[in-house]
């Protein structure tokens, strides 16, 4: 048997609303749901670092690079 989880009334009676309006049988699945959009999210937040970790380090050559190419190209900046 698992551990019991002591929940605040107020708690409860949000878990209750969510019950009745997503039509889930137990509190348990209502935290399941709760806590795998959490997991989702943290993940997300965790590449979203990864991606500007990433850019940040290729920013200096990227930049070099595209000076690079401006150089050649037919239509010039002034």
């Amino acid at each position: 048997m698992g551990v019991p989880l002591m929940i605040q009334e107020k708690d409860n009676q949000r878990i209750e609303h969510l019950k009745k309006d997503l039509g889930i049988h137990k509190k348990i699945d209502v935290v399941r749901a709760a806590l795998l959009l959490l997991e989702k999210e943290a993940e997300r937040i965790k590449r979203a670092k990864r991606w500007k970790r990433a850019a940040a380090l290729v920013a200096a050559s990227s930049h070099k690079v595209n000076k690079e190419f401006q150089r050649h190209s037919r239509i010039k900046s002034k």
